[in-house]
């Protein structure tokens, strides 16, 4: 029997996009059937353009900041965009893979990429907001492959 992981992404920010690739692609490598169904705010992760993705330090207690700063300085106009230029400095300077990249390895590995359906009709996105080779189903859609997946998870 095939190795299956499972995954549901519904995070669209620039931190909670890296794991389900990172995860599927790992999975995939290593010989597992991999679909991720992109839910809710996780869909943005399948747009043609990342470029918005952001990461907020306001509600990210653990985001190591250069110094400490206290939640009400997290909260004044700018900071969001500070937070994401120096994650993504830090992503480039550790040469970690970008989202595209990752992305792309999962496609070409063979991962299924599922775009919720009802997500898709209740934030007004269409087909062309999309990159190409991903899937549209609903909830039915991820449940008929997780139940039959070694493993399941909701990122």
């Amino acid at each position: 029997m095939a190795k299956k992981l499972a995954l549901i992404a519904s995070k669209g920010s620039l931190d909670w996009a890296y794991p389900p690739f990172i995860l599927a692609s790992t999975a995939a490598a290593l010989d597992y059937e991999v679909q991720i169904f992109f839910t809710f705010y996780g869909l943005t992760l399948l747009k043609k353009d990342l470029g918005d993705l952001k990461v907020s330090p306001l509600g990210n207690p653990a985001m190591p900041m250069p110094v400490p700063m206290p939640n009400f300085v997290q909260m004044l106009p700018g900071m969001e965009s500070m937070a994401t230029m120096m994650m993504k400095q830090k992503i480039a300077d550790k040469g970690v893979a970008s989202i595209e990249d990752l992305r792309t390895a999962c496609l070409e590995s063979g991962v299924k990429l599922i775009a919720c359906q009802m997500t898709v009709d209740l934030f007004d996105f269409k087909p062309a907001d999309f990159i190409d080779g991903i899937e549209y189903g609903g909830a039915a859609t991820f449940f008929e492959f997780a139940g039959e997946s070694n493993v399941n998870l909701f990122i």
